[in-house]
């Protein structure tokens, strides 16, 4: 088989299925290839970042990491939607939580991201881009939220290009501001599909409470995250 292949990214454009789940961690995408995914081959393990694409229902599915941070979303995204065909891209992550009403393993659905990062200066704008999701994937996944019984939240996340921040008021303002909860990829992926006229989502689980000093452990953010998972590859298999 003839391969396409950029720097970080080698395969076929017909190894991906048209929607991919996106988490962080690439052992979050072997476990979702493992547990969820029928026939689920390695596409891509560049750099360990681990791709796989099965069949969920019937229905092919790719998911494959992102790494951590807006500017490794950023080239994964950006070469799925520009070079291998990609329609649909599905953040799978963790969330810190800033709203008083978020509580553990809640299901956050990014409506919004708000940013702190300098990414949009790419498109020479002159002003400030608000990235928003794909209405059609945000719907679906409300209406799976709906389906499964599980606790949701649907709004505002911020994406910092900053984990340890230098700042220990840096969160409040936001917090003021409505905004659920801080990640660090979903801003980047939205402004790359909406350079692409393609479409994204970010589904987070809320996996500590910022404000509150509550968290859970590492394995716990990799392995028990099913809720959101579920409902990723149920809106991946609508589209």
């Amino acid at each position: 088989m003839s391969q396409q292949a950029t720097p970080h990214i080698r395969a076929d454009k017909s190894d991906f299925g048209k929607t991919v789940l996106m988490p962080g961690d690439p052992l979050r995408s072997k476990f979702v290839a493992e547990n969820f995914l029928q026939d689920a081959r390695l596409i891509n393990n560049i750099r360990g970042i681990q791709g796989y694409t099965g069949t969920y229902q019937g229905v092919p599915v790719t998911v494959m990491a992102s790494g951590m941070g807006m500017p490794s979303i950023g080239i994964y995204s950006y070469e799925l939607y520009n070079f291998f065909g990609v329609e649909n891209i599905i953040r799978i992550g963790s969330a810190g939580g800033l709203a008083d009403n978020v509580q553990l393993r809640d299901i956050l659905i990014a409506m919004g991201a708000c940013t702190n990062s300098n990414y949009q200066d790419q498109y020479n704008l002159g002003g400030n881009f608000a990235p928003i999701a794909d209405f059609t994937l945000l719907r679906r996944a409300v209406e799976e939220a709906e389906k499964l019984g599980v606790r949701y939240h649907v709004g505002n996340l911020l994406s910092s290009d900053v984990f340890y921040n230098a700042n220990p008021k840096f969160n409040d303002g936001w917090a003021n501001m409505g905004v659920l909860a801080v990640e660090m990829e979903a801003a980047a992926l939205y402004m790359n599909a909406a350079a692409a006229k393609k479409r994204a989502l970010a589904i987070c689980t809320a996996s500590d409470h910022i404000l509150r000093g509550e968290a859970l452990d590492a394995d716990a953010r990799q392995n028990t995250f099913t809720d959101m998972m579920t409902i990723a590859l149920n809106v991946a298999i609508s589209m």
